[in-house]
């Protein structure tokens, strides 16, 4: 298997480069399938104007769209095909008429013949570097049987790579799904799909069904269609992106915190906050962010579940000033609309705050509104056990929230990933002396030893505070303790 050479022929979009092991091979047929509206042209253009910029001449052959329509397309997306050579391919006027239809000779090997010469012609013509040509489903139509469709397409490969040109043929699939022909003759078939969810935008992804002789990333890599054109996220690979940190221990500014925690979190570990509503889960993790910025840090949070500017105030009012962070560019907060956002976009952003931006810890609020992002709960943690171990060997600590079902009792979690995260923190609500209390434990710590009592917890104008261990409460974590200690005591610390 060959590695990436600075010979290929670059696509012009960062991600396919980076799926393609670099983009197409030189010289070679290469196909790109699928459905209407999957992007197949967008990424043909892009792929031209790529070779344009590089000086190359480049030749679009279009059988489906007119050229007005291909020039609107790309100006749709701020796209300029100036240097490409656009030849729309028409059937001749007398093939066109009735009168003049062979009754003898079937019309469709009149058509084929001429299309194919044509095709010849507007080469010799242009002699380009990179041609494209849309779309095969024509020439299939107008072969009328398997045998004769292969034989054109082997002819037009054979021509083509005599002549050292690199072509990307188009497919849109419309008069036969299951028709393999090209794939065995190409060098490599790329497949476009999209996906309609019950609610939300459409998804989009891509997979690399065939290279020879090339090493690709395989599987499915979502992308999208901005304007500007193509955008591919490639399917994150935690095994590639390890780099070497100090595993130091990171405390707060929070003595029983630090405590219950049997010091602080490890840097490069994770932190999962598990809870009903209304427990205070996202103020906790503010807590750690505020503590990391105050250590000279960079910080980034993603919401899923609240209004960016409600999450600022409520912040504010807490003693947490994430306005001030944001404006010194030591917090990325972003709202994630998870209905239009793919799981392969927002790894990329997360990767974007840590390696362009510089951030060191992480926050994810919530995974409940992570999981709306995905087709179903097992490609949700594999999803995030990638860009867990992704964040953990960059040296980043990540925090992230799950909100449970229920308020006290046997509480249920839409997902459980308290297997993948090093650490796990348990809110509870609790009933005490006709009060509705809070409190909190850690019931994981994979990178050392905590504190195994329950501490009472209150929200206040600063923050989150940790009360001493519940010693005198039995059941605290099913919501109705019984009292087994000094009952006066208790009274004194509700006072």
């Amino acid at each position: 298997m060959s590695l990436t050479t600075s010979n290929d022929a670059r696509l012009g979009i960062a991600g396919l480069d980076d799926v393609t092991g670099g983009g197409l091979e030189r010289s070679r047929t290469f196909l790109v399938e699928g459905s209407p509206g999957t992007g197949k042209t967008t990424i043909a253009l892009q792929f031209l104007i790529a070779g344009a910029e590089a000086g190359e001449r480049c030749l679009y052959v279009t059988l489906s769209e007119t050229e007005d329509e291909l020039r609107s397309s790309a100006a749709s997306h701020g796209l300029s095909l100036e240097g490409i050579e656009v030849y729309e391919l028409i059937p001749p006027e007398n093939l066109l008429d009735e009168d003049q239809q062979q009754s003898l000779l079937y019309s469709s090997d009149l058509e084929l013949g001429e299309t194919t010469k044509r095709i010849f012609e507007a080469f010799e013509r242009v002699k380009p570097d990179r041609v494209v040509l849309d779309s095969l489903s024509e020439i299939r139509l107008l072969a009328q049987s398997s045998l004769r469709y292969r034989r054109q397409i082997l002819a037009l490969k054979h021509y083509f790579a005599g002549s050292r040109a690199t072509v990307l043929m188009l497919d849109d699939l419309t008069t036969d799904v299951n028709d393999k022909t090209v794939h065995s003759v190409a060098h490599g078939v790329i497949r476009l799909e999209e996906l309609a969810p019950e609610y939300g935008a459409e998804r989009r992804r891509l997979r690399v069904i065939k290279y020879r002789g090339r090493r690709f990333r395989g599987g499915h890599h979502d992308f999208a269609i901005h304007t500007g054109g193509i955008h591919v996220f490639p399917r994150l690979v935690s095994a590639e992106h390890r780099t070497g940190f100090d595993p130091q221990l990171l405390s707060t500014d929070s003595d029983e915190l630090n405590a219950l925690l049997g010091g602080g979190v490890d840097r490069g570990s994770s932190l999962l906050v598990l809870g009903p509503a209304g427990t205070g889960k996202s103020l906790l993790v503010l807590t750690f962010i505020k503590t990391a910025i105050e250590r000279g840090e960079k910080a980034a949070m993603f919401i899923f579940d609240e209004e960016r500017e409600l999450l600022i105030r409520r912040a504010r009012g807490l003693g947490i000033d994430l306005q001030a962070m944001i404006e010194q560019d030591k917090l990325v907060l972003e709202q994630v609309d998870a209905a239009e956002l793919t799981p392969g976009e927002f790894s990329e952003r997360v990767r974007v705050c840590v390696e362009t931006n510089g951030a060191r810890t992480v926050a994810i609020d919530s995974l409940n509104g992570y999981q709306a992002a995905m087709p179903g709960e097992n490609a949700l943690v594999l999803h995030m056990h990638e860009l867990l171990q992704y964040l953990n060997r960059q040296g980043a600590t990540t925090f992230l929230t799950v909100a449970q079902h229920g308020l006290v009792g046997d509480m249920k979690s839409p997902v459980d990933l308290t297997y993948l995260a090093d650490t796990v923190v348990l809110l509870r609500y609790f009933e005490a002396l006709g009060r509705v209390r809070r409190a909190i434990s850690v019931i994981k710590k994979r990178t050392g030893m905590h504190e195994h009592s329950i501490r009472e917890y209150q929200i206040g104008g600063r923050g989150v505070t940790l009360g001493k261990p519940l010693d005198n409460l039995q059941g605290v974590l099913r919501g109705v303790p019984t009292i087994v200690g000094d009952v006066e005591l208790l009274k004194r610390e509700d006072a």
